[in-house]
């Protein structure tokens, strides 16, 4: 895993360095490790991209036309603080609440393409709430961790007697949703209903992101990484779950890359190791993409 100094150095399956590190000048690799649409088995990158967008487009626009839903919902003062509810026939105050955020490197992605889960999940009486944040340049990582933070805080006042409030983050929103681990709810007033979370191929320790060319708008400092790394900071001051009953499932595909199946595992490990009531499941014949596209269907391993 990743060391935490000036030197940085990671172990990626197949690449290794005597002694079993990569060296910080192998950036070409660290591009390679970190661009999902590289491995994606059934489809060419760019096809990939494209097929996943359309998806995201098409599954919104229906799940919107169905006439159940509360779009563009403030959560904040901001302008892309905004979120949309897609409700259940069977509208209750003890729903629960599943809260999606999109992926996208933090720089891409949109909660107007993300609808993919809201007809399985509405079909069985669930709400889904899909959260905007701004992406890079115009929002830091530190402004995404705090807007998705108000925003789970905005579902729980509204919602007050929900049943619970699962948390779902894709890639980048995975980071997000992991973050939500270490809030501070004191501070906001109060204590959301969290029973679970959902981190779908994500990114846990972003050090690695800082040599690699997607990392332009996001990271100065190293003290950036490391102040939004979640398994940092879990391993260096473990806090140890506010409900014990909170479970975690860490998935990965089986075609995401080497490094993003090694950050979930050690992500789970780490949970583990604080006491945290965590899961991992690596998903059979799919890639970083499909992961999340399959939750359109009622009968995928994942929805259900």
């Amino acid at each position: 895993m990743a060391t935490h100094s000036n030197i940085l150095a990671w172990r990626i399956p197949g690449t290794e360095e005597p002694g079993g590190l990569l060296s910080m000048g192998s950036h070409r690799e660290l591009d390679n490790q970190y661009s999902p649409s590289r491995w994606v088995v059934r489809l060419g990158a760019e096809e990939a991209m494209r097929t996943y967008s359309q998806i995201g487009s098409e599954v919104t626009k229906r799940a919107q036309a169905a006439g159940r839903s509360l779009l563009d919902v403030p959560y904040g003062k901001g302008e892309g603080e905004k979120l949309d509810i897609y409700l259940p026939e069977a509208v209750s105050e003890a729903m629960p609440f599943l809260v999606f955020f999109h992926g996208g490197y933090w720089q891409s992605g949109s909660k107007d393409t993300s609808a993919f889960m809201v007809s399985p999940l509405t079909a069985q009486g669930v709400a889904v709430v899909i959260v905007a944040y701004d992406i890079a340049p115009k929002g830091t990582l530190d402004q995404m961790v705090d807007q998705v933070t108000q925003s789970i805080v905005f579902v729980q006042k509204r919602y007050p007697g929900n049943q619970g409030i699962y948390l779902c983050g894709h890639s980048a929103g995975a980071q997000l949703a992991a973050m939500m681990l270490l809030a501070n709810w004191i501070k906001h007033g109060v204590t959301p209903n969290l029973k679970g979370f959902f981190l779908l191929s994500g990114v846990y320790d972003l050090e690695p992101i800082m040599h690699t060319s997607e990392n332009a708008p996001l990271l100065p400092t190293l003290e950036d990484a490391q102040r939004n790394s979640p398994l940092w900071h879990l391993e260096t001051a473990p806090t140890q779950p506010a409900d014990p009953a909170c479970r975690i499932l860490v998935i990965v595909g089986q075609h995401d890359s080497p490094e993003f199946r090694r950050q979930s595992r050690e992500f789970h490990q780490t949970l583990c190791q604080g006491g945290w009531k965590a899961s991992f499941a690596e998903l059979h014949d799919v890639d970083h993409f499909e992961i999340l596209w399959n939750l359109t269907q009622e009968d995928y391993v994942l929805t259900q």
